[in-house]
């Protein structure tokens, strides 16, 4: 039987949500992420281990920890999008599915924000559907899991 368990991995800046660039973030807070994932994952029968850390060994400790008790990730990497290749090879290196999750069309923004180093191992991305987009990608993650998801 697989976990019912998803890591919820929010990284830098993010515990800012709410107060940072409101007109790029919008003014929901972290806690309204995630509230809104764990109902998410509830209603398909998934508990949520939620982490935010402005470190990167944190975020990678508890990918690490992942592993033991989780069927999947949903990550928001912030800024270490662009930069953490220790990132990508944490969540490479736990092999569970991965689903990549930012707020703003990193796509249509600067052009060092076009390049993320998570996309190759994430097998869900949702960009640009600010916080609802969370709710997307736990949907489409759990799907991944179960086996539901087309081809």
């Amino acid at each position: 039987m697989t976990t019912r368990r998803l890591l919820l991995v929010n990284g830098p800046n993010l515990n800012l949500l709410g107060i940072r660039e409101p007109g790029i973030y919008g003014t929901e807070t972290l806690a309204d992420v995630v509230s809104l994932v764990e109902r998410t994952a509830a209603q398909h029968g998934f508990e949520v281990r939620a982490i935010q850390s402005n470190h990167e060994g944190v975020l990678i400790d508890a990918i690490h920890a992942a592993r033991e008790d989780c069927s999947g990730i949903v990550i928001n990497p912030g800024g270490l999008t662009h930069t953490s290749v220790v990132l990508r090879d944490a969540l490479s290196g736990v092999a569970l599915p991965v689903a990549e999750v930012h707020i703003s069309d990193v796509n249509a923004r600067e052009e060092f924000r076009h390049f993320s180093y998570v996309r190759d191992v994430a097998t869900v991305h949702v960009i640009g559907e600010g916080v609802p987009g969370y709710a997307i990608a736990v949907t489409k993650l759990i799907d991944v899991i179960t086996g539901l998801a087309d081809g």
